[in-house]
């Protein structure tokens, strides 16, 4: 089974337009982040956790040719806003798509996509199925197993994953006694760390290596990676050697 990054970054913090920090005109490649999102590709299935506003891209860029499923941590537009551009999937799969989410995430999702959950049927919509997940039970999609883990998001429930021995989890800033006994004995650990600066709901850089410490996986990759945490290069040779910054496009084995 494969992990590949389809996004690293966030846009909070710096200005879309005209931005022109050392991030947005860095020629490292590295430096390069669309909003966090990863592919998990099985012998049975291929899946992505969360479909943000630069899904499409994404998938182009990774050559993705089949969707099974995509798994859903929670309802920001950062983590469902492509979720529309899985029509193109529908039409060569000839089916639709099977997407997991927890009652909270449904209800955003029907909000913000009405025209998908109305039972119009209107032509080319996006077709998908509906799994409902509860953190307190695991779930699997195909050969995947998924074991739900509920982080703390300021006070938004957000939910993480473990599959086997790969834990990933965003948009975190705290994690209870709890959801991390779920954690424990992860060889291979993805979490969140915004900026170095105190943030009220994600972790800070110091804050996601303790996190990673506490845990003690064998290999930490940190993503949801702002512009104000700085250069790849830079950032990069603070970390001890077991923890390094994630980068789209980068593939684990797990």
């Amino acid at each position: 089974m494969t992990v590949t990054f389809l996004g690293t970054g966030t846009s909070q913090g710096v200005p879309v337009i005209a931005c022109g920090c050392e991030i947005c005109t860095s020629t490292d490649t590295y430096d390069k982040r669309l909003r966090t999102s990863i592919l998990i590709e099985a012998e049975d299935k291929t899946i992505v956790i969360d479909s943000g506003p630069d899904f499409r891209y994404q998938m182009i860029r990774a050559g993705v040719k089949r969707l099974d499923a995509i798994v859903f941590t929670h309802e920001h537009k950062d983590h469902i806003a492509g979720m529309d551009d899985i029509r193109a999937f529908n039409y060569w799969q000839k089916g639709p798509i099977d997407i997991y989410a927890d009652a909270r995430v449904q209800k955003a999702l029907v909000r913000e996509f009405p025209y998908v959950f109305d039972g119009t049927g209107y032509p080319g919509i996006p077709q998908v199925i509906v799994h409902p997940i509860d953190h307190r039970h695991k779930f699997a999609v195909g050969s995947v197993k998924f074991i739900p883990i509920e982080v703390l998001h300021y006070k938004l429930p957000v939910l993480g994953f473990r599959i086997n021995d790969f834990t990933y989890i965003t948009d975190a800033k705290t994690v209870s006694e709890i959801e991390k006994q779920k954690i424990k004995g992860t060889k291979t650990l993805v979490i969140n760390a915004l900026q170095k600066q105190t943030h009220i709901s994600h972790f800070t850089l110091d804050e996601a290596i303790a996190f990673a410490n506490d845990v003690g996986a064998e290999n930490t990759y940190l993503t949801h990676i702002s512009h104000r945490l700085g250069r790849h290069s830079d950032i990069s040779k603070e970390l001890p050697d077991n923890i390094k910054l994630a980068y789209d496009g980068l593939k684990l084995n797990i």
